[in-house]
């Protein structure tokens, strides 16, 4: 099924690009997105400036189209949203594709990237800091864990990855059924039994 990284994990993952340089600040601000709203390489890939608009007083990407044509909101997390400021501010990115490529010397060009860069950047930041090959996807499977674990509604977690079926949530969590510690005995219901 994959692998889940932790929240140290996760905030390992997310130190590793060296944020004083171009590459640095958009790989940073890509694993921000990957890690903190669940979003898959392709949609990683196709998010525009637009996709970034204001929701009920929270910044959200909207209209995101993924897996199956399904169009969804997805909300950003502040701390991601700080990191695609500080890697738009310094490329200069105003409208159109939000990732671009990156020379050598550093310049931005090009119209856009491919998933492949994505995964080379998932795969070479989790080497830096000694995690284990994770894959792009892993990182959506650690986004819906760690929101699960910060107490977060299945259907919420559903809507956020854009899950048609709750199953497929479910796998994502990676949870097992608990008999010992049911879930439906912290329900302080009780009858009355008269004999």
């Amino acid at each position: 099924m994959g692998n889940w990284l932790t929240a140290p994990q996760g905030r390992l993952l997310l130190s590793a690009p060296d944020r004083s340089t171009m590459r640095g600040k958009r790989d940073a601000a890509m694993l921000a997105l990957l890690l903190g709203c669940g979003l898959r390489r392709s949609e990683l890939a196709a998010l525009d400036m637009i996709h970034f608009q204001q929701r009920e007083d929270h910044w959200a990407i909207v209209d995101l189209i993924g897996k199956g044509g399904r169009v969804r909101a997805v909300p950003v997390p502040d701390w991601a949203k700080a990191a695609v400021d500080d890697w738009t501010r310094a490329a200069g990115i105003v409208e159109n594709r939000l990732f671009l490529s990156i020379r050598k010397n550093g310049a931005v060009w090009g119209e856009g990237l491919t998933q492949n860069v994505i995964w080379y950047v998932v795969r070479d930041a989790a080497k830096r800091v000694g995690i284990d090959r994770p894959a792009p996807h892993d990182l959506r499977r650690s986004c819906a864990r760690m929101c699960h674990l910060a107490g977060g509604e299945l259907e919420q977690i559903q809507f956020l990855l854009g899950h048609a079926s709750v199953q497929t949530t479910e796998r994502y969590l990676g949870c097992k059924q608990r008999i010992r510690q049911a879930v439906n005995d912290r329900i302080e219901l009780q009858l009355e039994i008269h004999a």
